[in-house]
């Protein structure tokens, strides 16, 4: 079978009149999360005092929660109210890299997030010469050109590979499961994919966990008073990254030892976490737990109306 095929995403067999259900909840729950995490990029765009490091990395992680849910939802709405679920072999690499670029610039924009209170709880009289506005748009290219080297060079290598089937057991493409269903060898795949998984997810992960945990350590030798205000803008960030990681856990754990052992709803919920659940979760933590966010997204809300 050549490359010019096209797959089956299985799991959308069999699921019969349910699926008008299905898609009601999933355009509610994309609009939702279209008009929260745009509500933030709006109010942080706009209002002047806003426009610090902290709150320019979470309009990044908003932005990346819009790019990420457009190359998922869209494509999840029509397959709901389709016959036929297939998808080409190009626009389902183009899915599988929206989607994992997203999750690995994610990863790095809440790594950028660490470094930033890690410097101003570390360093608080020298936040503003560190944390420059030059260092902040160098940081944050890097974050975003780092995943999509890496996620684009998967791609690229996949589509050299000669594919033998063409049944996929998800409701979205993913790159692993298209490199089994190669009939030639993928070993290189396979070393590259374990490239990725430790560059894009291991890394910066591991870099968030040893800068929180020297951020506990400086706040616990600290006075009261410090101790708050540090945690109250940390706790959102952390909260938000082990909501994250736990999804990316979950996900490859699945995909890559847990395979046709699990109930397929079940095995549903669980792919879908790290893409779904963070995008809808972040504003809400931040509208919440960030006073400056809460406040100014409470007048922007009452002057639209």
């Amino acid at each position: 079978m050549g490359n010019g095929t096209y797959f089956y995403l299985m799991l959308f067999e069999n699921i019969g009149s349910i699926k008008y259900a299905f898609f009601t909840m999933a355009f509610i729950f994309y609009c939702a999360v279209i008009y929260f995490n745009v509500l933030i990029i709006l109010v942080i765009f706009m209002e002047k005092t806003l426009h610090q490091p902290m709150y320019i990395l979470i309009s990044c992680l908003s932005i990346n929660s819009v790019y990420g849910t457009a190359g998922f939802f869209p494509r999840l709405l029509k397959d709901l109210l389709s016959d036929a679920h297939s998808i080409s072999f190009e626009a389902c690499l183009v899915q599988s890299f929206v989607i994992y670029s997203y999750a690995s610039f994610e990863l790095t924009i809440l790594m950028l997030m660490a470094i930033d209170r890690f410097v101003a709880i570390s360093k608080p009289l020298h936040y503003n010469n560190i944390i420059t506005t030059r260092f902040l748009t160098v940081s944050i290219f890097i974050a975003w050109l780092y995943p999509v080297i890496f996620v684009g060079i998967s791609g690229l290598l996949t589509s050299r590979l000669t594919i033998c089937g063409n049944k996929l057991l998800k409701v979205y493409c993913h790159n692993y499961e298209i490199v089994k269903l190669s009939c030639v060898n993928n070993t290189i795949n396979n070393i590259y994919g374990l490239i990725v998984t430790i560059t894009t997810i291991f890394i910066p992960l591991s870099f968030i966990f040893y800068t929180y945990i020297r951020i506990i350590i400086i706040c616990q030798r600290s006075t009261q008073k410090f101790r708050s205000k540090a945690y109250q803008t940390c706790i959102p960030h952390m909260v938000i990254l082990l909501n994250f990681s736990v999804g990316i856990f979950l996900e490859l754990t699945l995909s890559r030892f847990v395979i046709g052992e699990l109930p397929i709803a079940l095995t549903v919920a669980i792919s879908l976490e790290f893409i779904v659940i963070p995008p809808f979760v972040n504003p809400i933590v931040y509208a919440l737990k960030l006073p400056d966010i809460r406040k100014k997204l409470w007048h922007l809300i009452k002057a639209s109306k």
